[in-house]
C-alpha cells in the first residue's frame, strides 16, 4: 500500500455518510366500501397525502383502491381507516391464477367478476403429480418434452 492508498482510507472515514436506505417500489391493494364521489374524494386524498406515495387509483365499482410508491402497506390501511371507511387487505385474486376456483371458502358471491378469494384450499399442492404430469407436454412449458 502506497501512501495514496492511506490518505484515501483516511478521507473516506470522515466524508462518508450513512445513506438512507430507500423502500422499495410497491402496489398495495385495499378493499374499502365506498358508496359515493364523496367517499371516493375522502379516500383518495387521505392515502395520497401520505409520505412515499407516487399514485392512487380508486375504482368504487370493484371497492378497490390500488396505491404505488414507496410505502408500508400497514400505513396505507392505517390511513384509510381514519376516513371512518371499513377497509381491509384485498383479499382477492384473479380466478385464472387459481387451480381450484370452485373450492370451499374461495368463491365469493360478493367478489368484483373475475375474481375469488384468496385461499390456499383454492391452491393446488405442490406435490400435486397430475399438474406435473400435464404441464410435461404442455406448448406454454418452456421444458416441455419436444419429442414430437
Amino acid at each position: 500500500m502506497g501512501i495514496m492508498d492511506h490518505v484515501i482510507d483516511y478521507c473516506d472515514k470522515f466524508t462518508t455518510t450513512k445513506s438512507k436506505k430507500h423502500k422499495p417500489m410497491q402496489t398495495v391493494d385495499i378493499k374499502v366500501k365506498m358508496c359515493c364521489d364523496g367517499c371516493e374524494r375522502r379516500v383518495k386524498s387521505s392515502v395520497s397525502g401520505l409520505k412515499g406515495v407516487k399514485s392512487v387509483e380508486v375504482n368504487r365499482k370493484q371497492s378497490r383502491v390500488t396505491v404505488k410508491g414507496q410505502v408500508e402497506p400497514k400505513k396505507i390501511l392505517e390511513g384509510v381507516l381514519e376516513t371512518g371507511k371499513k377497509a381491509e387487505f384485498w383479499p382477492y385474486v384473479p380466478y385464472n391464477l387459481v387451480s381450484y376456483p370452485y373450492a370451499a371458502q374461495a368463491y365469493d358471491k360478493k367478489a368484483p367478476s373475475g375474481y375469488v378469494k384468496n385461499v390456499p384450499q383454492a391452491f393446488a399442492s405442490s406435490d400435486a403429480s397430475e399438474e406435473q404430469y400435464t404441464s410435461l407436454f404442455s406448448d406454454e412449458n418452456p421444458n416441455a418434452c419436444s419429442i414430437m
